[in-house]
């Protein structure tokens, strides 16, 4: 009978250690997420873009096409950051990551890589339609060219106001595409540019945002002349705006 006390004592010993050590192990996982989660949370509105741009190509250096539509996505928030000033590039960023991301939804495993479907256009002699995925993904580049060059004026030019650093921005990348409509449109939309100091601090939050912008432009900017040097190889990198 003591015998018996004896093993019931300890395996009441053991089944209470074994409990406590899941309960402890339950709560450090759980502890872990809820630090991973806050800082997570932490950071610029370009933290996830930047994050996202570490998987655009493949192991083979192929651009992805859904990793490359992901990290556009991101840049919309930072977009709407302009307010009304915006609302036309906003427009056409997402108008041209839906054109793109509706191809490559038809055929996953085809247009995988992002330049295949520019291939297929090519060869069907599609590629110059208004509405063909070729011409979506040059707008699309142009614009974040447009973006790109934004930041690095805002950077480089503590001095300059926000519509400054916009018309200069303009001029180096999308007037030379754009006809007389569509410059006049976005001159008028310029004088709605957000005040830059407001503007900068609500991009902050709670990164380094200086920080973030340098590494956004240095990090885009290989990737979109990527895009370029390859619509280019096939003669489709100088179409303007119909």
């Amino acid at each position: 009978f003591e015998r018996k006390q004896k093993c019931v004592k300890r395996f009441s010993t053991f089944r209470s250690t074994t409990r406590d050590q899941l309960l402890s192990s339950v709560l450090s996982i759980f502890a872990s997420v809820y630090i991973y989660e806050i800082a997570r949370m932490e950071g610029t509105v370009f933290t996830p873009a930047l994050e996202g741009m570490k998987d655009v190509k493949s192991e083979e250096g192929e651009m992805l096409t859904k990793p490359f539509l992901d990290v556009c996505k991101q840049i919309l928030p930072v977009i709407d950051k302009f307010g009304l000033a915006m609302a036309l590039v906003k427009s056409d960023v997402g108008g041209n990551i839906t054109r793109l991301e509706n191809k490559y939804l038809s055929n996953p495993s085809e247009f995988n890589h992002l330049y295949t479907m520019v291939r297929a256009e090519v060869e069907a002699k599609t590629a110059k339609a208004s509405s063909s995925c070729t011409n979506g993904l040059l707008w699309l580049t142009r614009a974040m060219d447009f973006l790109v060059e934004l930041f690095r004026n805002l950077l480089e030019h503590a001095d300059w106001t926000m519509s400054q650093a916009c018309t200069d921005s303009y001029s180096k990348t999308l007037k030379k595409w754009h006809g007389w409509l569509a410059s006049s449109s976005f001159t008028v939309a310029m004088k709605l540019a957000p005040d830059r100091k407001k503007f900068m601090d609500v991009l902050g939050s709670t990164g380094d945002i200086n920080l973030d912008i340098e590494k956004f432009c240095t990090t885009f900017s290989p990737i979109l002349e990527e895009n370029h040097k390859f619509l280019a190889s096939v003669g489709l990198d100088d179409l303007k705006a119909s």
